[in-house]
């Protein structure tokens, strides 16, 4: 009853910048960031409310404006659709359609659907289904997760719950669950053909940001105030079982990010201490952890925790470097390329304004995997062959090893000649 009450006195602006995957929302210039499914273009919220597209094929750079596109919290790109954006606002949702072959930099407001409902404001979260059918969106202060159908602007609630608001949305990469953050001590993963959901209470706090491996046999989150990692199993169900979500009864601990001292070629230094977000590279190899700004760490400034991982046939997470910024620019959003066809693609949003993409660089353990950007599989370098673990590990981060446990397994490679450039 306190959470609720207190929720419903704090202001629209508040509750966004609370929830928010991006740090400092309330004041940080590069708000929201989005990479296109399928295409090398990416959407990215500004802090006067204008949504800007890029695309690396094209000098055009659109930007969208509309008088009820405020207080942006979220974009999302429509699955197999080269040009329908979601924007999640404070009154409602914007839907754009804009044509990729116009030349004009300012698309007319009519390029916008709005999709509103009663109760269900501010708009901070938004997940379209992997094949482009549904839309889902969440708002703090309404218990209930809306699915639309952009097509007919028309919603359909499901089942709420006492308790509070939905925070964040996550849908699973394979489009078979949904991971719904609240405001409290509770999250639940719906699955997508029956939608049921199963409930996970937590401790000390609510979740604070969670991840799906490539396949949704895996769940990754963190807990506010605590400095840990947790991972919670789906077992795959061959018929009997289809329509529940089947996850584990409890979730265990991969990563123990707790404050520690490390040397380092310019002394020692702290690391560690609280996750904000993080993000999972779609071929389930590289994790990277935005930590919380905390003045015993790195003079307060966020790092960036890059770790290497494995699904199968045991799950294991490894460190395997860090990501600083160059002085006085703060890491605030993080976000991986959806089809990057020479290991993964990181993009980092900085406090400076600017963008930087840094490639970490390795062939895939498992299979080579197809890219809708570039057309083709993945092709081993050149003189390859073996064992993964007989390749280098080619990553743009600092040599500083992570200091944190990881699960048994192999070594991390060391990096080879890193070059950071941000």
């Amino acid at each position: 009853m306190k959470l609720r009450t207190r929720r419903k006195r704090l202001k629209s602006e508040d509750l966004i910048a609370e929830f928010a995957q991006v740090t400092n929302w309330s004041s940080c210039c590069l708000r929201v960031f989005a990479w296109h499914p399928h295409t090398n273009k990416f959407a990215v919220a500004l802090l006067d409310d204008s949504v800007r597209v890029y695309n690396a094929s094209s000098t055009i750079v659109p930007s969208l404006k509309h008088r009820l596109q405020r207080n942006v919290a979220a974009l999302a790109w429509k699955p197999l659709s080269a040009s329908v954006l979601a924007v999640a606002c404070q009154t409602c949702i914007l839907i754009w359609t804009l044509d990729p072959t116009s030349l004009s930099t300012r698309p007319s407001s009519g390029c916008a659907q709005v999709l509103s409902h009663p109760g269900h404001t501010p708009v901070t979260s938004l997940a379209w289904a992997p094949s482009g059918g549904r839309l889902l969106s969440a708002s703090p202060v309404d218990a209930a997760i809306l699915v639309w159908d952009v097509s007919t602007e028309t919603c359909v609630p499901l089942p709420w719950f006492r308790g509070g608001g939905v925070t964040n949305l996550f849908w699973s990469p394979d489009g078979s669950k949904v991971l719904a953050t609240t405001p409290s001590a509770v999250f639940r993963v719906w699955e997508a053909q029956m939608w049921t959901c199963e409930r996970w209470p937590t401790l000390s706090g609510r979740c604070q940001t969670g991840c799906w491996s490539p396949d949704g046999n895996r769940l990754l989150f963190t807990v506010l105030g605590e400095p840990l990692i947790y991972s919670l199993s789906f077992p795959e169900r061959c018929g009997e079982g289809k329509g529940r979500v089947g996850g584990a009864k409890s979730a265990t601990i991969v990563a123990d990010l707790s404050e520690t001292t490390v040397q380092t070629p310019d002394g020692e230094e702290r690391l560690g201490g609280e996750a904000h977000s993080m993000v999972w590279d779609p071929s389930g190899e590289r994790l990277a952890v935005l930590m919380k700004g905390n003045p015993r760490v790195q003079d307060g400034k966020p790092v960036i925790l890059l770790f290497r991982t494995r699904n199968s046939p045991v799950f294991e997470l490894l460190p395997c470097g860090v990501i600083q910024g160059e002085p006085g620019a703060q890491a605030q959003l993080i976000a991986f390329h959806p089809s990057f066809n020479k290991g993964a693609l990181l993009s980092v949003c900085w406090s400076t304004g600017r963008i930087a993409h840094i490639p970490l660089y390795f062939v895939n353990a498992q299979f080579p995997r197809f890219s809708p950007v570039f057309g083709r599989t993945q092709e081993p370098p050149a003189g390859g062959g073996g064992s993964i673990h007989d390749l280098p590990l080619f990553t743009e981060t600092s040599p500083i090893s992570a200091p944190w446990d990881p699960l048994p397994g192999p070594p991390p490679a060391q990096p080879h000649s890193p070059h950071s450039h941000f």
